[in-house]
Parts: structure tokens; C-alpha cells; sequence
């Protein structure tokens, strides 16, 4: 992925990670469209950032899919990065029925949103030079947090989903990548002041440098995110698994 000089889409881009990510990308010289559900906030956001641009979309909509792919055609033909950042993040208890909506808002926002963007803006990206389709998972994919099963299986789903699309896009100009965050001081679940979380702006700066130094790169797991990522392969996943048990 180049750093400067693209024009990019992301989701879930008014607060945390994706309106962290958009400033950076924004500071690096690129032309950045934040979209979200609540306009209030988008218009905060182009006000207090000028060159920043705002895109009213919900995810869980296939019409407001659809319009927003409308309006990026029309008005920024020249998009060549989509990052698939929106999801929500829950607690759940598997023995409350009143949990199963809960659950289900997870697989309709993080994963079937992520899939529906997909299939909406890779033909806007596909022959675009330095093109470059962007989903963001979690360490949680790797190994649950069991408080969060459904975020946790929709992450998993996610990593195996972008494995795929890797793939099939092999021979196109499109580069998928993966990020992989650990847990950041974010308001997803509430932990903006959980000290055992990253700080934003640290998870953000390593994050960028590892993509200034390494553009080709598939997957970026940064060093917290890599003590789950690869749980399995040092033998230590039940440990882990352990661990996270205990997390409240």
C-alpha cells in the first residue's frame, strides 16, 4: 500500500480506530471520506478537519450500501482504498435470550457489512492502480474474549473471509490486508480508559509505521496483537483462552 496520494473510503470512520486511522491517512497526503451513521458527528468531523469529506452509510442497510457506492462513483471516481473498519463490540450472555438480538446486530454490522461493502466497491477498485481493500479484524479473532463470543466468531469469520479474498484477487491489482488490533483504549467496549488496553494514538502510530514499512504486506499485527495471532503456533492458545476468561 503507498501512503500518500490515494483517495480512500472508510467505514465506522467518526470515532476509535477508523477516525484515527482517516486522520493519519489524512496528514499523509491522502484524500480521505469518513462514513458513518450519525450525521451529526460526520459534520463535526469535516468541520474540524477541512479536506476531510463525510458519507452518511449504515452498513446493515444494502439500500444505503448501494447509495453510497452511487455517490463514490459519481464523486470520487478516483478511489482506489476501501477500509472496512465499522463494527460494534458487546457484551453477551449465551444463558439471557435477551442476548440473541445483541448477537445478531454483531454478524449483521461486522460481518455481513463487511461482506456487502466488498461486494459493492471491488468493482470500483478492480484495475485501479495501488488499489487496496482494507479489513480490520482483532486479536479476538485468534482467540475469544468469552464475555464477546459473537464479536470474537464474527472477527474469525472476517480473517478467514479476507484469507479468501486474497486469494481469489491473486492475479488482480487489488492488495488485501489485514489489521489486527489487540485491545485499544477506544470506546468500542467501553475500555477509552482501560489501562491493561493500547493507548489510541501508540496503536496508531505503530500501526502506520508498519505499513510505511512494509507495503506489501498481507497481514499488520502489531507486537500486543501478535501474543494471540500466533497462540496456536507457540503452543500457548489455552493459556490465552484462560486469560481472556477472567477479562471483565
Amino acid at each position: 500500500m503507498k501512503m500518500t496520494g490515494n483517495t480512500i473510503l472508510i467505514t465506522g470512520g467518526t470515532s476509535g480506530i477508523g477516525l484515527g486511522l482517516a486522520l493519519r491517512l489524512h496528514e499523509a497526503g491522502n484524500k480521505v471520506v469518513v462514513a458513518g451513521r450519525r450525521k451529526e458527528l460526520l459534520d463535526e468531523i469535516t468541520a474540524e478537519h477541512p479536506g476531510i469529506d463525510a458519507l452518511v452509510l449504515d452498513v446493515t442497510d444494502p439500500d444505503s450500501i448501494a447509495r453510497v457506492r452511487e455517490t463514490v462513483a459519481a464523486s470520487y471516481p478516483e478511489l482506489n482504498i476501501l477500509v472496512n473498519n465499522a463494527g460494534i463490540m458487546l457484551w453477551e450472555n449465551l444463558l439471557d435470550p435477551a442476548s440473541l438480538p445483541v448477537a445478531e446486530d454483531h454478524v449483521t454490522v461486522n460481518l455481513l457489512g463487511t461482506i456487502r461493502m466488498t461486494y459493492a466497491f471491488l468493482p470500483l477498485l478492480v484495475g485501479k492502480d495501488d488499489a487496496v481493500v482494507m479489513n480490520v479484524t482483532s486479536s479476538l479473532a485468534f482467540v475469544p474474549l468469552a464475555g464477546t463470543p459473537t464479536y470474537g466468531a464474527t472477527k474469525a469469520a472476517l480473517h478467514s473471509f479476507t484469507e479468501s479474498l486474497r486469494v481469489q484477487l491473486a492475479s488482480s491489482s487489488v492488495q488485501v490486508i489485514e489489521v489486527v488490533p489487540p485491545g485499544v483504549r477506544t470506546t468500542l467496549l467501553g475500555q477509552q480508559d482501560d489501562e491493561r488496553s493500547m493507548p489510541l494514538e501508540d496503536y496508531l502510530t505503530e500501526t502506520m509505521d508498519l505499513l510505511r514499512k512494509k507495503p506489501d504486506v498481507g497481514e499488520i499485527v502489531g507486537e500486543r496483537a501478535r501474543f494471540f495471532r500466533d497462540a496456536v503456533a507457540n503452543g500457548t492458545y489455552n493459556d490465552v483462552l484462560a486469560m481472556l476468561s477472567d477479562y471483565r
